[in-house]
Formats: structure tokens, sequence, C-alpha cells
């Protein structure tokens, strides 16, 4: 360690977000670019733990504490071959994930985390900066092929792993462009497109074949996939979205899903169409949902120039500090979350649901009425009497989440069946009841962090290389009990 003190003498810090007044009128990111004193600071925080439970509260087993120990070095490229022996796209992770190892992060027992989402960021974005994010295409090809279907983060992290060890790999999506949800459900001010297309001329350039529009199962079958390739992978996400198809007024128009919003909105940032089908200008928008997607559709809402957006939660307003009784130390605390969306306005409404969607003669929504609920055994809703309120409403966003993979003639094709909780079934090596048919990511796991997405791409990768009988074993997520406890020096 080269500051056995540095806990002590820094505070946690965080780079600033752009001014509210400025980001509303573009999409770029909001984030600015951390100083380097800054993570110098925060990198020179870490402990070095002897036991390192950040390592346990990552999916991917990051090697936090030696690269952190390696920034405070200034060695920056072993920096980057240490984050990137775990982690295919910590571009994607460092902006995206919600840092649940800094929630294990041990500092945090008594003061605050070390930052280590700034810090893992900082080291690919001076990586890409310096030219050293190059393509490691395989020295020797294998003679065997897969398919991977979805080019979500699970896909695209399966694709180069398997590339890597020399299968010709082919990634099928089913959208125009690469990059699943990546591409089309997080808005560029959560992520510049610029980041996938980087690491997509990357996997290519190692060999793996992007086939865009193209719905497995309808363009192409999941028998003519068997007949072609010696294993497959399917990454195809839980996408199939919770309704609330049994509240009165549903039908109105004016009410959509927040996939289908942001959607739209990421075409026209990528210059596809020039206006979004659906848009909040000049409306009174209602979100209901309190998690990411509601604050993209937040924060997407305010660009386009809404008139007011309310989001309304069921669960009661979170504590603002971990409950060590609940979730103690080092698990992932239930506190309020404050995204860069909510800073820029709009009201939050928590522990109230909709009862009714209320419309015009003309068949569209122009309110709703909203309720104050209790939640009872097995989440039941109670509404409180006496809370009954209206909200205008002009646009209705459903952010409530989604209820696993959506039914699809792939499915039958190839004999696989979703399971109670809308997900499809694997044995421990990632392999369904079909041989050399594997799924991983969400269809596997369920809605779960763009973390975990990525260590199951990885993980199933490694077992269909041990499937086709592929020499040695592809790394896979670290386990704490295989993780070394030092940096290696030079």
């Amino acid at each position: 360690m080269p500051d056995p003190s540095g806990f002590l003498k820094y505070q946690r810090r965080t780079a600033p977000y752009r001014p509210v007044e400025v980001r509303i009128k573009d999409w770029r990111e909001v984030t600015e670019r951390a100083e380097p004193a800054l993570v110098q600071e925060q990198a020179t925080r870490c402990m070095n733990c002897g036991i390192p439970f950040c390592h346990q509260g990552c999916p991917l087993g990051n090697l936090i504490p030696m690269w952190n120990d390696l920034v405070s070095s200034q060695r920056w490229e072993d920096a980057s071959e240490m984050l990137h022996a775990t982690n295919n796209f910590p571009e994607f992770t460092g902006r995206l994930c919600p840092a649940p190892c800094e929630a294990a992060c041990v500092v945090g027992i008594s003061d605050k985390p070390v930052a280590i989402k700034q810090v893992e960021v900082e080291i690919i974005d001076r990586t890409v900066d310096d030219g050293r994010l190059e393509p490691r295409p395989a020295a020797r090809k294998t003679g065997k092929s897969v398919a991977v279907v979805g080019s979500g983060p699970a896909g695209l992290a399966a694709a180069q792993q398997l590339a890597r060890a020399g299968h010709a790999v082919t990634l099928y999506e089913r959208s125009d462009r690469i990059g699943g949800l990546l591409r089309y459900g997080i808005p560029d001010f959560k992520m510049e497109k610029r980041h996938i297309d980087r690491r997509m001329a990357q996997l290519e350039a190692e060999g793996v074949r992007f086939v865009t529009g193209c719905t497995v199962g309808v363009d192409v079958t999941g028998q003519q996939l068997r007949d072609e390739y010696d294993a497959i992978l399917l990454t195809c996400g839980a996408l199939e979205p919770r309704d609330v198809g049994d509240t009165p007024g549903r039908s109105l128009a004016g009410i959509h899903k927040a996939l289908d919003y942001l959607e739209g909105a990421n075409r026209v940032v990528a210059g596809d169409i020039p206006a979004p089908p659906i848009i909040a200008e000049g409306k009174h928008v209602i979100v209901l949902g309190g998690g990411d997607t509601a604050a993209d559709c937040l924060g997407t809402a305010h660009r386009q120039g809404a008139a007011s957006v309310h989001l309304i939660e069921v669960m009661p307003q979170p504590p603002l500090e971990r409950d060590t009784l609940r979730h103690p130390w080092p698990t992932y605390p239930m506190i309020l979350r404050t995204a860069s969306a909510h800073e820029e306005g709009g009201t939050r409404i928590f522990g109230s649901a909709v009862a009714e969607f209320v419309g015009e003669e003309n068949g569209h929504v122009r309110a709703v009425r909203v309720v104050d609920v209790t939640l009872g055994p097995n989440f039941t809703v109670n509404p409180v009497e006496g809370t009954e309120r209206e909200l205008p409403a002009d646009l209705v966003l459903l952010a409530i989440g989604f209820s696993g993979t959506e039914p699809a003639p792939l499915l039958d094709q190839l004999g696989l069946e979703r399971n109670a909780r809308g997900t499809i079934t694997t044995d421990g090596s990632w392999q369904t009841n079909v041989p050399g048919v594997f799924v991983a990511g969400d269809m596997r796991r369920g809605p779960s962090l763009i973390v975990w997405a990525i260590a199951e791409g990885r993980s199933a990768a490694a077992a269909v290389h041990a499937y086709l009988g592929g020499e040695g074993s592809l790394p896979a997520p670290v386990t704490p009990a295989s993780m070394p406890l030092a940096v290696p020096r030079r």
C-alpha cells in the first residue's frame, strides 16, 4: 500500500454532475470527468483489507484492492489489465452499476466507502485515451462454432470470451443495432452509445460476426441454429414487462410501457428518426415505478420539455441511512437513492398507487386517481381510506419492472419452457435440458443488474467452452476462495 493511512486522510469524493440547467438541454452524459487528484485520493483510501468484502459484493469478483493499489502507484496499464481480468466492459459497469461493491467496502463500516466506481471508470477511460483498448484475437481457431442469441451485456461478454478462446462466434440481435437494453433502454445522459460502438469494433476485430435485424425463431429457426452450430447460448433477457391491466381505465390512450418510450427517445438521439413516437413535451407526465427505469423516464421527460413529472411508487420511502438490523453490512442496503434525474426536478410520491386512470371523452387519459397504500403480507396492497386525490396526466409511463423472458417461438422450437419465475431453468453448467443449448443473463436469473449479466455471460462462456472440449478453461467470475490477497509485484 503506498499510503496505509490514506483512508484516514481523505474523504469520499466523486466527480460532479454538470449543472442541471445545462445538462437538461442535451443528451450527453451528466457526469463530468474526475480530476486526477480525486481519483488518486479514492484509490488511496482503499485499506487493502485482509478479507476484502468488496469482492463478495461484486458478482464479477473484481479485484478491487489490487487495481486501487495500482492506481495509487500510478501504474495505469497494470491497473487496466487487472480490471479487465474479471470484467469485459468496465466502461459499462462504471457508469451503470449500482455498486454493491461499495456497499460492502470495509471503510464503509465507520465512514463513507471508497468511490470504487469512480476509480473503475477512470481506469478504462485512460485505457481508451492512451490507445490501449486493442483487439485480442485468438492465436488459433478451434474449429467449433457457437451462436449467441441476444446482444445485451451477457451476450456481448460471452461472445468476447468465446471468440478469444478461438471459437467461431455469431451474435444474433433482433434490433437493428447491437447492444440490447444498453442501446435502446439506457438514455445517453447515463451512457453515450460510443462506448458500445467501440466495443463492437473490438469484438468484430476479434472475430465475432454480428447479425442484426434477425428474430431467431422467426427469421431463423431454432433447428437451423442447432444444425449449423456446435452450441447455442441464449441471452435474450427478461423483457416481458409487468402491467396494471386490472386498473380501471388502463385501455385509455396515452398509457405506455416505459421501454417503448425510452426506445423512441434513444432512436431520435441516434439520428434514426426526426421525432419520438411518444413525447413528453408540454405534458403532465406520470411515471409508475421507482427504480432505474423510472428515473430514466424522468430524465428523458425533462429533456423533452414536460410540464410536470410525478413518480409514483407503491413502496414506502426508504431510510436515508442503512438500517443495520434489516440490512447489516456488507449486504446491499435498502436506502433512498437519488439519481441525477431526480436532481433535475419532478416529484417522488412514495407509498401510493393509482386506483384509476381517468379519461377524456375522446378516450385519452387526462388524470390519475391516486391513493395512499400500506403493504400487507405477501405484498398485498391496502388502500388508506380518505387519501384519494387526482393528479393531471397527459402521459402515463409504466416502469414497474419485468416478469421474465418473453414467450417466443424459439423456446418452443428448442423444447424449452419458462418456469414459474418466467425464466429458463439450467443445470449447474448453464445448460438447459436440451444438450448444447445454454442460457445466461436475465433469461436465467430474472431481471437483475448489469454486473450480474456480464458475470453470467462469462460463466456461461466457460461452460460452453468446456462442453466443446476446449483446452484449458476460460476465466469465469472469480470466487472469493480463489482470489489473491496481495497485489502481484514485478
